[in-house]
Formats: C-alpha cells, sequence, structure tokens
C-alpha cells in the first residue's frame, strides 16, 4: 500500500527502452548529461548525475515526475519517450 511519501516509479521493460529515447532526444537537442541535470533540478527533480546516468542505461527506472520534467525539457510528450507510434 502507497503512503504520502511513496514515490511512483515507471518500470523499463525489455520492448520499451525509456531511458535509451530520453537519451537519443537529449543528444539530438545538444544537451549535455550535467545540463539535463541542472534542469531537472532546477524543475524540482531531485536527482544527481550519477542515478540520471543510470536512468539512460536502463539500470534505474525513472520517476513519473522525471519523465514529466524530461518530456517539458525535451519539448516532446510521453508518447516520443515511450516510443509509441
Amino acid at each position: 500500500m502507497k503512503n504520502e511519501e511513496s514515490i511512483d516509479r515507471v518500470i523499463q521493460v525489455n520492448d520499451v527502452d525509456i531511458g535509451k529515447n530520453i537519451a537519443e532526444r537529449r543528444k539530438a537537442m545538444n544537451i549535455k548529461q550535467t545540463d539535463m541535470v541542472a534542469k531537472l533540478q532546477t524543475s524540482g527533480v531531485d536527482i544527481s548525475i550519477y542515478s540520471y546516468n543510470r536512468i539512460e542505461k536502463g539500470t534505474q527506472n525513472p520517476t513519473v515526475l522525471l519523465l514529466y520534467a524530461c518530456c517539458h525539457i525535451l519539448e516532446c510528450d510521453m508518447n516520443t519517450i515511450f516510443d509509441f507510434k
């Protein structure tokens, strides 16, 4: 059961590589990882460069808040992040 302090996380599965999709979009916009983390932090997402790197590699699951902030920063919608056609 969730409490008020629990964080909703999106679980990356084998058929959708959320982290890779974020990384590709970030690179296409010429944003460095450190700059992306700074933008996320100023958007209210509490994340370190280490955690962000793990999300892009697919070894850590992103929060819903992080995904929402990424869409705003990367000027895209969730369909882009989840690679829905």
